[in-house]
Formats: C-alpha cells, structure tokens, sequence
C-alpha cells in the first residue's frame, strides 16, 4: 500500500511539473502552422495563465514573430521564456479564420480576470460569442468576483451558453434556468437552438423561453411608453411657447418654428464662443439663458414693429407670420449656410442607463423629459406668482379695466409674446442634443405643436402637457404598426373628431383667447 501511495504522489507530482511547465511547451507551438497554432491558443487560454494574455493579443494583431529556430519573438523577446533574442530573419505569424475564431475566445476567457472594466466587459462579449463547456469554470469563477451589474449580465448570459454544452443534464438545465433569467432576444434564440439539438429538454427550453417572451414584451412596453414620453416632452417644450402666444394673446405665429430654430443656432454659437476656453463644459447649461434672451430679444422686435398692428385679425397675423418665417430662414442659410450644424452633448448626456431589469433609458432624452417638465413648472410659476403673470392674466381677462388699473398693456402685450418666443429658444437647446440644427429644424414642429395646443385647450398650461404627452405615446403606439406618416395622419383625424366635440379641448379657458 505504502508502495502504491508513492507512485500516486510521484504521478500527482509529475503531472503537477507537467502543468507548470506547459506554458513554455505550448507558446513555440503557435507558429507551427494554422492548426497547432489553434490548439496552443485554446490550450492558452484554458489554463489561464496571464502571461498568455499579451502573447495571444499580439498574435491576433500580427506583432508575433517565428524564427528559423522555430522560437517565438515578442517585442525582442522569446514570448516562452522571456530571453533577449534578435528578431532578424524572423517571420510574422499569419492568421486563418479558424484561429481568429479560437483566438477571439481564449483572450476573452483570459481578460475575464482582468483589472479594468472595459476589458472584463470585453471579454465577457467574446466568451459568449465563443461559447464552450470549457468556459463553463472560467465564467463561474469571474462571476464569483464580478461586481458590476451589467458585466454580471453578460457573464451570465455567457454561463447559460456554454453550460448548454456540458454534458450533463443538470448542468443544461441550470443553463437553461441562467438563459430564462437573462430575458434578451440572443438567450431566446439560443434557447431555440438548442430546442432542436436537445428534445429531452423541449419543455423546459419552452418554459424558459415563455419566460423570457414576457420579459421582452414588459421590454417593448415600457420603450414605447419612454419613447412616447421622450416625444411628448419635445413637443412640450415647442408648444409651451405657442400655448402663450397663440393661446393667451390669439396671435397665430407661424414664425413660432423659426424661433425654435433661433434658439438651437445660439446654442451652436455659444458653443463654438467657448469650444476653447475652461467653460466649454458648461456650454450647455449656459445656452439656456442665452437662447430665452435671444428669442425673447427678436419677440420683442416683431411684436412692437408688426404684430401688434394686428391684434384682433388672426388671418393677417397667420399671412405675416408665416412670412416672417420664411425670411428667418433664409437669413440663417445666408449667415451660417444650409447645411447642418454639429452641437455636441456633454458627457453626463451622453449613453445609456440601464433601469432594475435590463429596461434601457438614453440619457439625453431623459434630460429632456426633465427639462420640459422643469421649464413647465417655472412657467405656471412665472405666471401665477410674479407682477408680470398677474398683469398678463388681467390683460387676457379684460384689456379696458386693466388699462383703467394703470397696467401697461401694450408693454404686457411685448412681454408676453417676448415670453412665448424664449420658451420657443428654450425648445431649440432640447432639440439641438437630439436632432440636426438646420434652417428647417422647426419646420417639423410647428404643426404638432398647434395640435398639442388645440387639443388640450387653447391657453391652458396644463391642456399643453396633457395634450403632449398624448400625443406622443399615442404616435409611439401606432407607427409599429402604421408607420411614422400614417401615425401622424391617424393622430391628426382623432384631433379634428375630438374638437367636433369638444370645441374648446380637453382644458376650456375663459378669457380673450377663448372668445
């Protein structure tokens, strides 16, 4: 017995020198040709070892180099054993598809481990994409150490992957449980894969994959439902402006979308104003307020030099306006040209957040719905709170006692319609992060914006959210079906039904507008 102990220790310690010796056996053995090649870098990366990593990626770039000796050369090293050696004579590796294939996943499986999070990302995506039962103690023991939820994910849905080619039975099943709970498209096509190799496992493959139907639908719901709500918050903000003009003073501006675009071309300006001093960062923040003044400082002009004369004729002010407009766009195309106009977002806007159960949130829209309900909410405080709303509101509710009171109304008139055309500006900033600054940027906003202020109720502040939010997930609901055109005419037809019978919109006010 005591014999027998001793060869078992002899060969433990045999196959343990053997193990510690592989490295060096098996790094020569990448330039023998395309399928040794691909044999050490599978067996590379099995192992483990991390000074394989280095030597695998300089292979997958062409960096490695073979000599007549048969010694492999790494930056004027042998990549085995680590020796100063010449690189004359010596001859790039090439690489076939077969080995790219193989190489892709042993530096994944090598980078698992590895101190950045990019990289860990990185290789979790080609382990998957490489999947194999020998990935199967690698991935579990990178999960063991993994703190970053979203790596997490992608080492599971690696996991449940390469567990489907164990085989045993119970390891396929808790692949297949892994898979379910992962709930995307690639662990569902995956799953169906494996459903016609493995008929054994048919029924729970089928409750996996039910499972994850009716994660992607909640999926589906909720981005239709941000989507419409992202679309809503725009047309918050392009209406807010035509909800004060239109709706409180009855002035029909169709010059409303050039000052939208007014506002995104100052944001431009200030932009290139600050791309290289110390606040090109707060460039953003800062085209706020110059975007309002902007506007509000052309509102002013066209109110007291045209539109006033024309208080109380609504077809006249359309035909003025309109060409107003088109004059404003064609002095933007002759300052700043006709082509588009990059504004670049910060960083905090830029990406995507992943929500608690893989719901995805792109941050620049996020903002803008944030900031659409920031500057409504300072707007209904602006006028039921200040001396300006107050003296705005006694003007709508009757001009002649107002005047008697010592109101100023024809400066109540410039003010107002200053204010509507700056939060008019304030669209343009939100626009600029999410669609091309051009002349005709507000060009595909003014028509959803009168319908956004019709339909929740001329004047009314609160008609205009409601109304743009509607709208918005009601065109979101209908173009995977209907597409983008076909919605809007959909959504329009409900309009015209909807103010049949309900003239005044979902919000009626009393007050000029309204008579």
């Amino acid at each position: 017995m005591a014999r027998l102990l001793a060869v078992l220790l002899f060969c433990a310690l045999a196959a343990s020198a053997r193990a510690q010796t592989s490295f060096e056996e098996l790094v020569p053995r990448l330039g023998g040709g395309f399928g040794p090649a691909a044999e050490a870098a599978q067996a590379l990366g099995t192992q483990g070892d991390p000074r394989a990593l280095p030597i695998l990626r300089a292979l997958s770039e062409g960096r490695l180099l073979r000599n007549a000796e048969g010694r492999v050369i790494l930056d004027g090293r042998d990549a085995a054993t680590g020796e100063a050696i010449a690189a004359e004579g010596a001859t790039r590796i090439n690489l076939n598809n077969r080995l790219r294939v193989v190489l892709r996943g042993a530096i994944g499986r090598l980078a698992l481990s590895s101190p950045n999070a990019a990289e860990r990302r990185a290789a979790a995506d080609a382990v998957f994409r490489t999947r194999s039962a020998e990935n199967v103690p690698l991935l579990e023991d990178a999960l063991s150490r993994e703190a970053i939820p979203e790596i997490r994910a992608l080492m599971e849905l690696a996991l449940g992957a390469s567990r489907l080619l164990v085989d045993d039975v119970t390891v396929q099943r808790a692949g297949i449980i892994v898979l379910s709970g992962a709930g995307t498209a690639e662990a569902r096509s995956l799953l169906l894969e494996a459903r016609a190799a493995k008929p054994e496992l048919a029924v729970d493959i089928d409750a996996g994959i039910a499972t994850i139907d009716r994660r992607l639908a909640i999926r589906r719901g909720f981005e239709t439902a941000f989507q419409g709500i992202s679309l809503g918050s725009v047309l918050l903000l392009a209406a807010l402006g035509l909800a004060i003009t239109f709706g409180v003073m009855g002035v029909i501006n169709m010059a409303h979308g050039e000052m939208v675009m007014i506002g995104a071309y100052t944001t431009f300006m200030v932009q290139e104003a600050l791309r290289h001093t110390a606040w090109a960062a707060w460039s953003l923040p800062l085209s706020v307020p110059a975007a309002f003044l902007v506007t509000a400082a052309v509102g002013v002009v066209l109110e007291r030099f045209l539109i006033r004369h024309l208080y109380g004729r609504p077809l006249e002010t359309l035909l003025l306006t309109f060409g107003i407009g088109m004059m404003l766009q064609q002095g933007v195309r002759l300052i700043f040209g006709a082509q588009n106009r990059e504004v670049l977002s910060p960083a905090w806007m830029q990406g995507t957040l992943m929500l608690p159960g893989g719901l995805p949130v792109t941050q620049n829209r996020l903002w803008i719905i944030l900031f659409g309900l920031a500057v409504l909410a300072l707007t209904m405080a602006a006028i039921r709170f200040t001396r300006f709303g107050l003296e705005m509101r006694a003007v709508v509710q009757n001009r002649r006692i107002a005047a008697t009171m010592g109101i100023r109304t024809g400066w109540v008139d410039a003010m107002t319609f200053a204010f509507g055309s700056g939060l008019a500006g304030l669209a343009g900033v939100a626009l600029s992060q999410i669609d091309n600054v051009s002349p005709n940027l507000g060009t595909g906003y003014i028509i959803d914006s009168f319908m956004v202020v019709v339909f929740g109720g001329v004047g009314s502040l609160v008609g205009t959210l409601v109304g743009a939010l509607t709208l918005g997930i009601v065109n979101k609901l209908l173009e995977p079906y209907a597409g983008a055109v076909l919605a809007k005419v959909a959504v329009l037809v409900g309009i015209m039904l909807f103010i049949q019978r309900r003239p005044k919109g979902l919000f009626a006010l009393k007050g000029r507008a309204a008579e």
